[in-house]
């Protein structure tokens, strides 16, 4: 098959509208994780939370961040599996990889010393749960060994393997703690799962249609090949999304782990946009800030605002506004509008602008 040859301006107006971050914002919270595949978790909160923000973007000030709890804990239409909130019709695509799932020799090492442990968790489960990790006893035979924080952090370790493998699921959550229980009291039962090869190559497909186009080391052979004008190298690209519908655009205030940005090669390549997360970076070496967030006007990324939920004060600080470019009115315009609907959805009274 012939590649499609794109110039810049059309794949990133087919990456904008996969993300579903042009100006058709979506209504319904379930459909947006399904055309995003995952919504991620991060403890992060320097604005909000990550999976929060990420919904927010999309969706607006319709979107509350109950809809989500109610949707994970209540209704069941998603789940939570390896940091990423992914909508439980997409299990079956994971099941294959749960039961596959093969540890590092130490892991395996580990959970085998421990084997005593693994049943007595699932049977205090079984008999008790859902139950925070602070409220399983700690049998471990052989302790963690980590040189890192998760040193000695028994329990969690070994609830977080038997989630990998799918024995026991997140339930919900009390404040930022999980709790846990038996999968099968939390996924659908008899859920079937696809053989291990077609799961992935329909996770590719999902993968590839939440992006609009990737690198084939990204999405493997799902959609189509793809040449980008300025760039080199394997492209795919979803052909639903070459459909020649108009593009109109909005102002965007994405989180750091937005899926617009998070390949920062991609960024680069497609936006001219460069980015860091600087929180683990030292105050004085940081550019844009701890947790800048990007800024897409239309079809470009055009900067970074420094911004900080101060819920105390009752103020969205934005400490600087990094102009990539020189902002035309009408983007300082938008950008300013942005950050005032973020305030009010953070129900902060206040946005304290840089010099105020």
């Amino acid at each position: 098959m012939p590649a499609h040859r794109l110039d810049r301006v059309t794949a990133r107006r087919v990456a904008v509208r996969a993300q579903l971050l042009d100006a058709r914002r979506p209504t319904d919270l379930l459909a947006t994780v399904r055309q995003l595949t995952f919504l991620q978790l991060d403890p992060t909160a320097a604005v909000a939370p990550n999976a929060d923000l990420v919904a927010w973007t999309r969706l607006g000030d319709g979107y509350r961040p109950e809809q989500l709890t109610r949707a994970l804990e209540t209704d069941r239409a998603l789940f939570e599996y390896r940091a990423m909130v992914r909508p439980m019709t997409d299990l079956g695509l994971h099941r294959a990889e749960m039961a596959a799932w093969v540890a590092h020799a130490r892991w395996r090492d580990w959970l085998a010393a421990n084997d005593a442990f693994r049943r007595y968790v699932l049977d205090l489960l079984r008999d008790s749960g859902p139950l925070l990790s602070r409220d399983v006893p700690d049998r471990a035979a052989v302790p963690w060994p980590s040189t890192g924080w998760t040193n000695n952090r028994n329990v969690t370790q070994l609830l977080e393997f038997l989630a990998a493998r799918g024995e026991v699921a997140v339930a919900g959550r009390v404040g930022r703690q999980r709790t846990w229980d038996l999968a099968e009291r939390v996924y659908p039962p008899d859920t079937p799962a696809l053989p291990a090869e077609q799961a992935r190559r329909a996770r590719d497909e999902r993968r590839l249609r939440s992006l609009g186009v990737a690198r084939a080391a990204v999405v493997g052979t799902a959609g189509e090949p793809a040449e980008i004008e300025g760039t080199s190298g394997a492209w795919r690209v979803d052909p639903t999304a070459l459909d020649g519908a108009p593009f109109t655009g909005r102002t965007a205030l994405l989180s750091p782990f937005d899926r617009l940005v998070h390949d920062r090669r991609r960024a680069l390549e497609l936006f001219d946009f460069e980015y860091r997360l600087e929180m683990y970076v030292p105050k004085a070496q940081r550019r844009w800030g701890y947790f800048a967030l990007p800024v897409l006007h239309h079809d470009r990324l055009v900067g970074k605002v420094d911004a900080t939920a101060d819920r105390k004060g009752g103020v969205l600080r934005v400490d600087a506004i990094h102009e990539d470019v020189p902002f035309p009115a009408e983007v300082a315009t938008a950008v300013r509008d942005e950050l005032r609907a973020l305030a009010s959805w953070l129900d902060l009274p206040e946005v304290r602008l840089p010099g105020r």
